[in-house]
């Protein structure tokens, strides 16, 4: 099977080196084994020099800062934050007792079938919006929270077996990046995507304010493909850290539930002319109304220099900013995602449909089928059309 490319050590700046050093019969014997073991998608190791990211600069920085903001958050423990979270949302007829109770028994694993949920109603707005399918699961991710060692979902995680693209996938990219004119790629693939997120501060100065850190990997697999030994075609990697609070407005019968800002990387892992990379400051609102979820996600792109800049006409292609829509009914869940369609006049915009669904009461796994129409379905081929539809499975949903 391919892999990413591989950049001997010579190839890095001298800052980002090792202490010590490699002698001249070790660089030239892990050059050989590299260019022994080079993919199909592999650029030459000579030519393909090593692209240090502005973001990577920039990470100390914000290690520092979050520092500094580690005293604001609460200092309460697990425990007290329990009985907070169940004294917003439980039932009248709760006495304090009983939720203490609840949370000394989850905290001490006397009995793993508690579930402080079954006391506390979803939280309904200030001004008696009923509450709504995403405010369940916020409830419920902010159980999980009080858990260590948790990992909670993000986005939507999901494997696509087979994916086909009308349109097909250009090969230009690697043919100029390896100087060959003989790549096939195949037009079905498998993709997936495994995203994540966790706290890092919570209850900061004792307020609802929480930061939060979240990863998400989407793979294009050429699976079988192969002639090319089923190498992966692309990859993209996303990671994005954020403040979360929750809303308190309504607009047309829908609730403001949960807001946030934040900052967010996009690039595909890759050196020379294949590398593909973005940095943006994003917004997310999410409005709820029974068991439909809006959601406005702006996005202002930090600007890079003109020498540094692989794809100066990224916002052409993926605009600056997204809707999208959920509706639960029964255990069906419909998805709806638009981006760039109004900006670029419906000419390089882009729609995604997907509906997961119940494979015969199996808990673990749910059948999961989606549709692509348009622009910047991965990061290598943002700016060429794609018309993809795949069937597979999922593992989390947005709702």
């Amino acid at each position: 099977m391919a892999s990413f490319p591989r950049y001997p050590l010579s190839t890095i700046p001298q800052r980002l080196q090792p202490d010590y050093e490699l002698s001249a019969s070790r660089q030239s014997s892990h050059l050989s084994r590299a260019s022994n073991s080079a993919s199909p998608f592999t650029p030459p190791l000579e030519d393909t020099p090593v692209k240090i990211l502005p973001m990577a600069s920039s990470f100390p920085l914000f290690l520092f800062l979050l520092l500094l903001l580690l005293p604001l958050s609460s200092s309460a423990s697990p425990r007290e934050r329990c009985l907070r979270q169940l004294l917003a949302s439980a039932a009248d007829s709760v006495t304090v007792g009983e939720l203490r109770a609840r949370c000394r028994a989850q905290q001490e694993d006397l009995s793993p079938d508690l579930n402080p949920l079954a006391l506390a109603e979803p939280a309904a707005s200030p001004k008696g919006a009923p509450p709504g399918v995403l405010g369940q699961r916020l409830q419920e991710e902010g159980w999980q929270v009080l858990k260590p060692f948790t990992l909670m979902a993000h986005r939507p995680n999901y494997l696509l077996v087979g994916a086909y693209n009308d349109s097909g996938y250009s090969p230009s990219h690697f043919e100029e990046a390896l100087g060959q004119k003989s790549i096939k790629l195949d037009r079905v693939e498998s993709q997936f995507q495994l995203s994540i997120k966790f706290p890092l501060l919570l209850d900061i100065l004792g307020s609802p304010l929480d930061l939060y850190a979240a990863y998400t990997n989407r793979s294009f697999w050429q699976v079988f493909n192969d002639d090319l030994s089923s190498p992966f075609r692309e990859t993209n990697h996303e990671p994005e850290v954020w403040l979360q609070f929750p809303g308190s407005r309504n607009l047309l019968g829908f609730h403001n539930r949960i807001n946030a800002i934040g900052i967010n990387h996009q690039s595909n892992g890759q050196g020379g002319s294949l590398s593909r990379s973005w940095n943006r400051i994003f917004a997310w609102f999410t409005l709820e109304r029974g068991d439909m979820v809006l959601s406005f996600r702006p996005w202002i792109r930090i600007q890079e220099s003109q020498e540094s800049d692989d794809n100066p006409d990224m916002t052409d292609f993926l605009g600056h900013y997204e809707l999208a829509a959920a509706y639960r009914w029964d255990e069906h869940v419909f998805t709806i995602m638009s981006r760039n369609n109004l900006e670029s006049g419906f000419r390089r915009g882009a729609v995604e449909l997907s509906w997961s669904f119940p494979l015969w009461g199996w808990p673990y796994l749910r059948g999961y089928l989606q549709y692509f129409n348009g622009y910047g379905e991965s990061l290598i081929d943002y700016n060429q059309h794609a018309n993809r539809i795949g069937i597979g499975f999922s593992l989390t949903d947005w709702l």
